[in-house]
Protein backbone atom coordinates (compact mmCIF):
# COMPACT_ATOMS: atom_id res chain seq x y z
CA UNK A 1 0.00 0.00 0.00
CA UNK A 2 2.62 2.48 0.88
CA UNK A 3 4.59 1.95 -2.81
CA UNK A 4 1.17 3.34 -4.41
CA UNK A 5 0.79 6.33 -2.29
CA UNK A 6 4.62 7.44 -3.19
CA UNK A 7 3.84 6.72 -6.75
CA UNK A 8 2.01 10.25 -7.18
CA UNK A 9 4.40 12.04 -5.51
CA UNK A 10 7.48 10.60 -7.87
CA UNK A 11 5.62 11.07 -11.00
CA UNK A 12 5.44 14.93 -9.26
CA UNK A 13 8.82 14.98 -9.07
CA UNK A 14 9.81 13.77 -12.66
CA UNK A 15 7.15 15.81 -13.89
CA UNK A 16 9.11 18.60 -11.86
CA UNK A 17 12.33 18.06 -12.98
CA UNK A 18 11.67 17.67 -16.44
CA UNK A 19 9.64 21.21 -16.30
CA UNK A 20 12.87 22.42 -15.20
CA UNK A 21 14.93 21.49 -17.81
CA UNK A 22 15.81 24.07 -20.63
CA UNK A 23 14.49 22.12 -23.75
CA UNK A 24 15.17 24.81 -25.75
CA UNK A 25 18.59 25.68 -25.09
CA UNK A 26 20.06 26.06 -27.99
CA UNK A 27 23.99 26.11 -29.08
CA UNK A 28 24.62 27.03 -32.52
CA UNK A 29 28.31 27.72 -32.91
CA UNK A 30 31.47 26.38 -31.04
CA UNK A 31 34.18 28.68 -30.26
CA UNK A 32 36.67 27.75 -33.34
CA UNK A 33 33.23 28.07 -35.54
CA UNK A 34 32.57 31.25 -34.70
CA UNK A 35 35.93 32.15 -35.24
CA UNK A 36 35.56 31.20 -38.50
CA UNK A 37 32.75 32.60 -38.91
CA UNK A 38 34.79 36.04 -38.16
CA UNK A 39 37.77 35.84 -40.16
CA UNK A 40 37.28 32.76 -42.52
CA UNK A 41 39.32 29.24 -42.75
CA UNK A 42 42.55 30.91 -43.67
CA UNK A 43 42.88 33.69 -40.82
CA UNK A 44 45.22 33.22 -37.78
CA UNK A 45 43.09 34.25 -34.83
CA UNK A 46 44.99 35.75 -31.59
CA UNK A 47 43.17 36.41 -27.86
CA UNK A 48 44.23 39.87 -26.62
CA UNK A 49 43.37 40.22 -23.10
CA UNK A 50 42.61 43.88 -21.64
CA UNK A 51 42.51 45.22 -18.44
CA UNK A 52 41.40 49.01 -18.48
CA UNK A 53 42.39 51.07 -15.72
CA UNK A 54 39.96 53.11 -14.15
CA UNK A 55 39.88 56.23 -16.20
CA UNK A 56 39.21 53.05 -19.21
CA UNK A 57 36.31 51.88 -17.60
CA UNK A 58 34.60 55.14 -16.64
CA UNK A 59 35.10 56.06 -20.55
CA UNK A 60 33.78 52.62 -21.84
CA UNK A 61 31.01 53.03 -19.98
CA UNK A 62 30.11 56.72 -20.91
CA UNK A 63 30.77 55.78 -24.34
CA UNK A 64 28.67 51.96 -24.28
CA UNK A 65 25.83 53.83 -21.96
CA UNK A 66 25.75 50.54 -19.75
CA UNK A 67 27.39 49.30 -16.55
CA UNK A 68 30.36 46.93 -17.11
CA UNK A 69 30.41 43.69 -15.00
CA UNK A 70 34.52 42.72 -15.50
CA UNK A 71 37.26 44.38 -15.76
CA UNK A 72 38.86 41.78 -18.10
CA UNK A 73 37.82 42.33 -21.82
CA UNK A 74 38.83 39.42 -24.33
CA UNK A 75 39.12 40.09 -27.87
CA UNK A 76 39.83 38.15 -30.75
CA UNK A 77 42.36 39.57 -33.42
CA UNK A 78 42.44 38.09 -37.12
CA UNK A 79 44.77 38.08 -38.85
CA UNK A 80 45.83 37.41 -42.88
CA UNK A 81 49.43 37.32 -44.17
CA UNK A 82 50.38 39.82 -40.75
CA UNK A 83 47.56 42.58 -41.85
CA UNK A 84 44.84 42.80 -39.23
CA UNK A 85 41.48 42.07 -40.66
CA UNK A 86 39.20 42.29 -37.69
CA UNK A 87 38.21 41.66 -34.06
CA UNK A 88 35.63 39.89 -32.39
CA UNK A 89 34.68 39.24 -28.98
CA UNK A 90 32.13 36.73 -28.11
CA UNK A 91 29.83 38.70 -25.22
CA UNK A 92 27.43 36.57 -22.77
CA UNK A 93 24.92 37.69 -20.79
CA UNK A 94 21.75 36.91 -19.02
CA UNK A 95 18.51 38.31 -21.41
CA UNK A 96 15.72 37.37 -18.62
CA UNK A 97 16.95 34.75 -16.42
CA UNK A 98 19.37 32.03 -18.77
CA UNK A 99 21.93 33.12 -21.04
CA UNK A 100 22.75 34.25 -24.59
CA UNK A 101 25.85 34.23 -26.23
CA UNK A 102 26.52 36.63 -29.05
CA UNK A 103 29.88 36.56 -31.23
CA UNK A 104 30.27 40.85 -31.87
CA UNK A 105 32.51 41.14 -35.15
CA UNK A 106 34.36 44.60 -35.81
CA UNK A 107 36.45 45.67 -38.71
CA UNK A 108 39.81 46.78 -38.50
CA UNK A 109 38.56 50.45 -37.91
CA UNK A 110 36.24 49.38 -35.30
CA UNK A 111 33.02 49.70 -36.80
CA UNK A 112 30.45 46.70 -36.64
CA UNK A 113 30.55 44.36 -39.56
CA UNK A 114 29.02 41.25 -37.84
CA UNK A 115 26.78 40.05 -34.96
CA UNK A 116 25.86 36.16 -34.75
CA UNK A 117 24.06 34.18 -32.37
CA UNK A 118 26.15 31.76 -30.83
CA UNK A 119 24.07 30.27 -27.90
CA UNK A 120 20.39 30.98 -26.78
CA UNK A 121 19.15 29.44 -23.54
CA UNK A 122 15.79 31.20 -23.83
CA UNK A 123 12.78 30.25 -25.44
CA UNK A 124 13.07 30.82 -28.97
CA UNK A 125 10.52 33.04 -29.44
CA UNK A 126 12.70 35.35 -27.42
CA UNK A 127 15.14 35.41 -29.84
CA UNK A 128 15.93 37.98 -32.21
CA UNK A 129 16.26 37.15 -35.53
CA UNK A 130 19.32 37.94 -38.37
CA UNK A 131 17.76 40.40 -39.86
CA UNK A 132 17.44 42.40 -36.72
CA UNK A 133 21.19 42.01 -36.12
CA UNK A 134 21.80 42.89 -39.33
CA UNK A 135 20.41 47.01 -39.19
CA UNK A 136 22.72 47.13 -36.26
CA UNK A 137 25.40 47.37 -39.35
CA UNK A 138 27.50 50.41 -40.42
CA UNK A 139 26.00 52.72 -37.55
CA UNK A 140 28.23 54.66 -35.10
CA UNK A 141 28.76 54.01 -31.70
CA UNK A 142 26.84 56.86 -30.81
CA UNK A 143 24.17 56.36 -33.40
CA UNK A 144 22.93 52.72 -31.55
CA UNK A 145 20.10 53.25 -29.71
CA UNK A 146 16.28 52.52 -29.99
CA UNK A 147 14.06 55.26 -31.80
CA UNK A 148 16.96 56.11 -34.06
CA UNK A 149 17.78 53.99 -36.58
CA UNK A 150 17.30 50.40 -34.47
CA UNK A 151 13.83 49.24 -34.26
CA UNK A 152 12.89 46.97 -31.48
CA UNK A 153 11.31 43.47 -32.04
CA UNK A 154 7.90 42.85 -30.60
CA UNK A 155 7.74 40.04 -28.11
CA UNK A 156 11.91 39.90 -27.90
CA UNK A 157 12.71 43.84 -26.00
CA UNK A 158 14.57 42.46 -23.44
CA UNK A 159 16.81 40.20 -26.11
CA UNK A 160 17.19 42.77 -28.57
CA UNK A 161 18.28 45.33 -25.70
CA UNK A 162 20.89 43.07 -24.53
CA UNK A 163 22.32 42.42 -27.45
CA UNK A 164 22.61 46.35 -28.45
CA UNK A 165 24.01 46.76 -25.26
CA UNK A 166 26.91 43.98 -25.83
CA UNK A 167 27.57 45.65 -29.38
CA UNK A 168 27.98 49.21 -27.76
CA UNK A 169 30.01 47.62 -25.12
CA UNK A 170 32.49 45.93 -27.43
CA UNK A 171 33.19 49.16 -29.72
CA UNK A 172 33.30 51.09 -26.65
CA UNK A 173 36.51 48.79 -25.55
CA UNK A 174 37.97 48.93 -29.39
CA UNK A 175 37.54 52.88 -29.09
CA UNK A 176 39.29 53.04 -25.59
CA UNK A 177 41.46 50.49 -25.86
CA UNK A 178 42.49 49.24 -29.30
CA UNK A 179 41.74 51.97 -32.04
CA UNK A 180 45.00 52.88 -33.49
CA UNK A 181 45.66 57.25 -32.97
CA UNK A 182 44.80 58.11 -37.26
CA UNK A 183 47.94 59.59 -38.38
Amino acid sequence: MQIHKSVPVVFLLFLLAFWMLPGWAKVFYSKEEAMTLAFGDDATVEMQSLFPSAEQMAEIERLAKVKLESKLFSFYVGKKQDAVIGYAAIESHNVRTKPETLLIVLDPNGNLRQVVTLAFHEPPEYQPPERWFAQLLNHQLEDLSFGKDIQGVSGATLSTRAALNSARKVMAVFQVMLKQPEN
